[in-house]
């Protein structure tokens, strides 16, 4: 059982300046419920680095800490462009950590924040460049289950043609498909509330078409400055997205296609059999729309038995792992 070290024994901003196994910590760049990232040294290489290190209460679990080791050399493995590249995962003086390249730039979750909603043209760009790593990710058997604003970087490209180069990131933290749900089996819940797909609310298994969920909520945000679902407190978000219509795109900013209503309400079904088969379809679709091709694909959504007593809510002990933003 890894012990808790003293690098986590007070604010994590006190690591500046500090040495984590090769990698010398220069600034904090970013943080969350799981991990605080900063921009680090790699002191054999001379490169700059990201370097994530994880919740201590996390590498003190025997079996996170195992899958943590397998998952990330498996996310490491997968060679893409638009999937942030892993140089190294490990563990040192009780604490797991990730390095990964460094990208200078913003996050899509900074950028809405600074500008409100992009451009349809720029929403598109950025969306198909993340529905291609999401789909790479699946291929390989991983689900992300966290897609969200601020696991997308978003750095300079390398033309007018390609004004934005993106990156998904935090794919350290991903878990295998099949048979697992949306909670860890230390109790902690896995995702983010605003853009968690009703699947991982319930506990049911998962699949690439939760990401789907969670993807078409990043790209209703990116072009509208808000999630789908906003309620006044967790409990309430949580039952929207398992019970409550989205609401239509053309309410929340005119001017755009109406038919992205209906490719919206596709991707947003709460019946993963509902949604689209991918990622790149979903934006296919979106594609499709805008340029006045085909109208976009239909699929009745299945019909549910409301249930006889009013569902119960996700279990107390399932702490979200970091609310919205």
């Amino acid at each position: 059982m890894a012990r808790e070290s003293s690098l986590f024994s007070g604010n994590p901003s006190e690591l500046v300046g500090r040495q984590v196994a090769a990698y010398r910590i220069e600034q904090e760049i970013g943080r969350g419920g799981m991990a605080v990232v900063y921009r680090a040294r790699d002191l054999r290489l001379d490169r700059t680095v990201a370097l994530k290190l994880l919740a201590p209460e996390l590498a003190r679990n025997d079996t996170f800490r195992n899958r943590f080791s397998h998952e990330s050399r498996v996310a490491a493995a997968i060679d893409h462009p638009h999937i942030i590249p892993v140089f190294e995962a490990g563990e040192t003086d009780g604490v797991l950590y990730i390095a990964m390249r460094y990208v200078a730039g913003s996050d899509l979750r900074h950028l809405l924040d600074r500008q409100g909603p992009l451009p349809l043209p720029t929403a598109l760009r950025i969306a198909a460049q993340v529905a291609s790593a999401l789909d790479a990710a699946h291929e390989h058997g991983l689900v992300h289950r966290d897609v969200k604003p601020g696991n997308i970087l978003v750095a300079r490209g390398t033309d007018s043609d390609h004004p934005e180069h993106t990156y998904l990131t935090d794919f350290g933290l991903t878990k295998k498909s099949l048979s697992l749900t949306g909670f860890t089996t230390v109790g902690q819940f896995v995702g983010t509330l605003d853009y968690v797909a009703p699947e991982q609310i319930s506990g049911r298994p998962v699949d690439g078409r939760c990401d789907v969920y969670g993807f078409a909520c990043v790209v209703y945000e990116s072009l509208t400055g808000h999630p789908p679902f906003r309620r006044d407190d967790d409990m309430a978000l949580l039952w929207a997205h398992q019970y409550d219509a989205p609401p239509a795109l053309s309410e929340s900013r005119s001017g755009l296609p109406a038919p992205l209503d209906a490719v919206f309400a596709r991707a947003l079904a709460k019946s993963p059999d509902d949604r689209h088969d991918s990622c790149l379809d979903f934006v296919a679709d979106l594609r499709s729309t805008t340029t006045g091709g085909h109208p976009p694909t239909q699929v009745a959504p299945r019909t549910v038995e409301p249930p006889e007593t009013r569902p119960k809510p996700p279990p107390r002990w399932a702490e979200p792992v970091v609310r919205g933003r």
